[in-house]
This record gives structure tokens, sequence and C-alpha cells, in this order.
């Protein structure tokens, strides 16, 4: 069992303040939201519906997601706190409207300290009827007032990231004559590519679904297709951006990456803690994955307040020069990026967080 009352990933302080399960027995539905910091103003963050093996993956997933959206959105400068929650399930399956309502009422019983939005498994229209229930809810439909598909400034964002990564390590901020593998060609991946492609980069990719392969490859025959992770993992490539779930590099994958630079759209892309130090050793600048891919969340948070795209594009512009920021406090300070990232985050809850202290 994860140790909920524990800090096990970042820093010491704060932990997570509350973690609910949720369990509806007629409509299916067991979900777990963890909130775990409101700090920076109320938790935001995405709804996954995932088929995990045990509750006990699904508490780990859902603890670490959490943590990692009060720091991305601390350093995308959202008043915004850290919260994430999972369902457990087969989307393609088990998702109802009489689940997704009952989860609805789920959020709306935290009384606005958590505001769900899409993640894998969910979409905007699934929004839609949680909002039938709750308020608690963006990232939704444009026909229901809501901005419509975050993944758009996700890979904006990303993109942006690998700019800034590409002129740290090669002087320039493009990706013109690199080799770029995307790892994961769905939501947020084959948007990456589009833009990656408009830059000139030289493109490979995998996915597990051979669907979202040809979408690819039918838009761009030029792409190059390796047969999976690991095969992407040990290619020649300049870049590397995991698309997919989180994890991808750990004790085994750092050692043969071929990649000068990891920049990418997946959440909690280090398996465990020591793996940026073990990127740092071996001379791969990493683009912490939390700070490249808060363009989605930019987005669904300015639609709370009502939408305006280009005022959120403008926002997610802002991921180049803070991703900048963070490597030449990393080179300053003789830290690796991912160090340097989680201090900056860290400052930002406790210099604005306190004023919470301030009566008026």
């Amino acid at each position: 069992m994860p140790n909920v009352f524990g800090s096990p990933h970042k820093g010491s302080e704060p932990r997570h303040e509350q973690v609910v399960f949720c369990q509806d027995e007629a409509s299916g539905l067991r979900a777990i939201i963890a909130i775990y910091s409101t700090a920076l103003g109320p938790s935001l963050g995405g709804t996954r519906f995932y088929p995990y093996g045990s509750e006990d993956e699904a508490l780990a997933d859902v603890l670490n997601l959490s943590r990692g959206m009060a720091y991305k959105n601390a350093l995308a400068g959202l008043d915004h706190g850290g919260g994430k929650a999972v369902i457990l399930g087969d989307p393609s399956r088990d998702k109802t409207e009489a689940l997704l309502r009952a989860y609805g009422r789920f959020v709306k019983s935290l009384g606005g300290r958590y505001y769900t939005a899409c993640d894998v498994g969910t979409f905007s229209e699934d929004m839609d009827v949680v909002a039938r229930e709750c308020e608690f809810v963006t990232g939704r439909t444009v026909a229901h007032g809501g901005a419509g598909d975050s993944s758009i400034l996700t890979a904006y964002g990303v993109f942006q990231g690998m700019r800034a990564a590409a002129e740290t390590v090669w002087g320039t901020p493009t990706l013109r004559g690199r080799r770029v593998g995307v790892e994961g060609v769905g939501k947020v991946g084959h948007r990456l590519v589009e833009h990656l492609r408009e830059d000139g980069a030289d493109v490979v990719i995998c996915d597990v679904s051979e669907a979202a392969v040809e979408r690819v490859r039918a838009l761009h025959p030029e792409v190059d297709v390796v047969a999976d992770a690991a095969a992407m993992i040990r290619a020649d490539l300049d870049v590397y951006a995991p698309c997919a779930l989180g994890g991808s590099l750990n004790d085994e994958t750092v050692p043969v990456l071929g990649a000068r630079v990891v920049c990418g759209a997946a959440n909690n892309q280090l398996a465990h803690p020591g793996v940026e130090k073990n990127l740092a050793d071996r001379n791969i600048l990493y683009a912490p994955d939390y700070v490249v891919n808060s363009g989605g969340v930019i987005q669904v948070a300015d639609e709370i307040t009502g939408f305006d795209f280009e005022r959120a594009k403008s926002r997610a512009s802002g991921i180049y020069g803070t991703t900048r920021k963070i490597f030449a406090l990393a080179d300053d300070e003789g830290v690796p990026p991912a160090v340097a990232a989680d201090r900056l985050a860290e400052r930002r809850m406790s210099e604005i967080g306190r004023l919470r202290g301030i009566l008026v």
C-alpha cells in the first residue's frame, strides 16, 4: 500500500491534503480523488479512466499525478493547486452516463476544492456529462462553452519546451534537421508531430495502436516508424519525446538511451528519484515533464473564467522562457533540471501560499 501520509518524491512539505475514495455500486463507479495542495488556490487536474491492475496501483498513480499537478500549476503561473482523479475500469467497456454523473456528484461534494478535466481515457464530451451534476468541471466541449480539446495547447507547449532545449544544447531554438522520436502518437503526440514537421524536424514514431501510427503516416508518409518503445529508446535520435504513459526513464532505459535531449508530454517520466541524476551524468538534457506539458492545464484553467484561445496560447508560449530559466538555474546551481524545476515550484507555492495567512 502506498504511503498516503508520506511525501516520497518531491520535497518534504506539503503532503497530500486529502484523498477521497468514491464508490457507487449501481453504476460501477470506483474512483479516487487526490488533492495534494491548495496553497495557490483550488486544486486542478484531470480524471484518468484506466484499467488498473489493482487498487494499490491506482492509488499510487493518483498520488503521483496529483503531486505533479501541484508543481505543474505552480510553474505555469496558475492560481491553482494540484489535484488528480482516477476512475478504475476500462473506459471502452465501463464508461456510462450514470457512472460519469455519479463521479460528478463526488467531485461536487468537495465544494470546489478540486476542479476536474480530461486525461487518459476521458474526453471533453465526458466532462459535459460530469458537469450535469457538478460546476467544478473544465475542459468541456466548445458547444457547451468550453475550450475543447486540451491536447492542442499541450502539444504546443511541449514544442516550446523542446525549442528551449534545442537552444540550450545546439545554440538555436529550432528542431530543423534534428531527428526526433515521438513515443506515443495519440491525443498529444500526433499534434506534436505536426509542429515538428512544420519546423523541419525528421520524425520517428511508435505507438501500441497501429491505427494511431497509420493516422500519422497518412498525413506524413515520410515519417519513420520503429517497432516499439524499446526500439525507440535505442534509436539514433537527437531528441526523445515520451508522449505515452509515465515511467519510461528508468534504470534499464537511461543507460541505452540514444538521444541528447528528453522532452515529451507524458506525466511522471522519471520512474523513481535519482533517474534525473543518471540522465545528467550521461550528459542528456531532461526538460521536466510537468513544465513542458503544462499547456493543457493552462488551457483548461483559462476556461474557468471564460475561455480565450489567444490568451491561453500566449500564456502557453511562456513555457519556452520558463524552460530556459530552469536550464539556466540548473547550470548555475550544479543540479539536474528536474531539481531546479522543483525548487522554483516549491518557492512559488511557499511565497504565494503564505499570503493566505493575511486576513482580508
